[in-house]
């Protein structure tokens, strides 16, 4: 008789497997092997710990789609009037693979992704393709980097006619964006404001004055006025290929940004930050200034490199060393003109909750880090003698035994180098 005609038992009670099931073919042996593996499977997912999870209220799936269920109700977008805004939002960037949404699959979901998927699901835009509603961002942060006030514009959807959407009187008519968009995302990540009425020709990237960083670091031995001394030397405008990464992608030639002030501020006890204000800044530029900054407090390297290597006539190609850790690194603010921010009522039951939930994030890590604190003052210090730890602001570092000045290394690709081989590759690819 064909395994379709058996009955499978389980227990007492007998059931029927459907002669279109994948599982028809199965012996009861592996079906019984099948049940077991989907059980452990259960029982792992329960034993994860919540802060796996805080970032999967609403994410965009590994492709960086969101795939929702059947809309209870699809809406016709041409038969609504929208606006053009712009939102002000933070995040925690450890549970995420950057800002930017990708066309290609990432390990974690980002966090553009995130927020359009919310959209997409409130019916705030038509679909999670930036394209369609003039989207632009203020500064794009790395996988792991976070943001206090990172800023966003797009067209949505909106209740007002035109007329309404120009007159503030109408405001409390409008969809409260903040509120809805709150109540979708994991607390990770927080909208604090929006303004419904951002200058004509204004752009969320080019319209930027300034972006402000803030890299937070341990003292842990640093000499933190050799440091501050150094920064100061950052100040102006200078040529800074030999402080990022190289993206052939782009075909950039000029490297010049110009720094406002660099600074190293006290944050809280031995808690201290690299300040650094500037108009515009390149792939890990700010964790290559800090990584430079680290070998000047460690003593490894004089105050003289930051200026050898702003010199590229001198060093016209960017020597080998490590990038500083991404977690420290905060986007902290973005200058704008004439934004006029709505901060939504903080008295609402919905903004209450919001905060809520923010605290709570707090709490957990602040627990986390005393239970940390107590297990690392009851075990015994080690010392690897005859070793030097370079600090790379991870609280870990890189071991190594034998120290080589930075500007005695080798050295990466030049500028033209790696332009030209991406316009070879992608050369070779049209032509395949």
């Amino acid at each position: 008789m064909s395994f379709l005609k058996r009955i499978f038992r389980v227990g007492h009670k007998h059931v029927s497997i459907p002669e279109d099931s994948e599982y028809a073919q199965w012996s009861r042996e592996q079906l019984i092997e099948r049940l077991i593996k989907l059980e452990n499977d259960g029982k792992r997912a329960a034993e994860q710990p919540l802060d796996n999870y805080v970032h999967k209220k609403v994410r965009a799936d590994d492709h960086s789609s969101y795939k929702s269920k059947k809309d209870k109700k699809n809406i016709d977008f041409s038969k609504y009037n929208t606006r053009f805004i712009a939102l002000r939002f933070a995040y925690l960037g450890w549970n995420y693979n950057g800002l930017a949404i990708q066309k290609d699959p990432t390990p974690l979901p980002t966090v553009e992704g995130t927020i359009l998927a919310a959209m997409q699901k409130c019916k705030l835009v038509p679909s999670i393709t930036p394209q369609e509603y003039n989207f632009s961002r203020c500064g794009r942060t790395d996988k792991g980097v976070s943001a206090m006030n990172q800023v966003i514009s797009l067209y949505v959807r909106s209740n007002l006619t035109l007329e309404e959407q120009l007159d503030p009187q109408s405001d409390s008519k409008e969809i409260p964006y903040v509120h809805i968009l709150n109540q979708l995302l994991p607390v990770d990540i927080r909208v604090s404001a929006v303004c419904l009425r951002p200058p004509k020709g204004f752009d969320a990237r080019f319209s930027c004055k300034y972006r402000h960083y803030k890299y937070l670091f341990n003292e842990n031995g640093l000499d933190i006025s050799m440091m501050r001394e150094a920064a100061k030397y950052f100040e102006g405008e200078h040529d800074f290929r030999n402080y990022c990464k190289l993206d052939g992608s782009k075909q950039i030639t000029n490297y010049k940004r110009r720094i406002i002030s660099a600074n190293i501020l006290q944050v809280e006890g031995d808690m201290y930050c690299f300040d650094l204000i500037g108009s515009a800044f390149l792939w890990h530029q700010v964790r290559c200034m800090t990584a430079i900054l680290f070998l000047i407090g460690q003593g490894l390297e004089d105050i003289s490199l930051v200026q050898n290597l702003l010199d590229v006539d001198k060093y016209p190609q960017k020597p080998v060393y490590d990038l500083a850790s991404d977690i420290p690194l905060i986007l902290y603010d973005c200058k704008f003109d004439d934004l006029e921010w709505i901060i939504p009522d903080l008295s609402v039951d919905k903004a209450i909750k919001t905060t809520k939930a923010v605290d709570n994030i707090e709490l957990d890590y602040k627990l986390k880090a005393t239970v940390s604190n107590i297990m690392k003052n009851i075990i015994p210090r080690a010392t690897a003698s005859g070793k030097t730890t370079i600090n790379i602001g991870d609280g870990k570092g890189k071991v190594t035994t034998n120290y080589k000045k930075v500007l005695d290394r080798d050295v990466m690709d030049s500028v033209e180098t790696v332009n030209d081989r991406f316009k070879l590759r992608k050369a070779r690819k049209r032509s395949s």
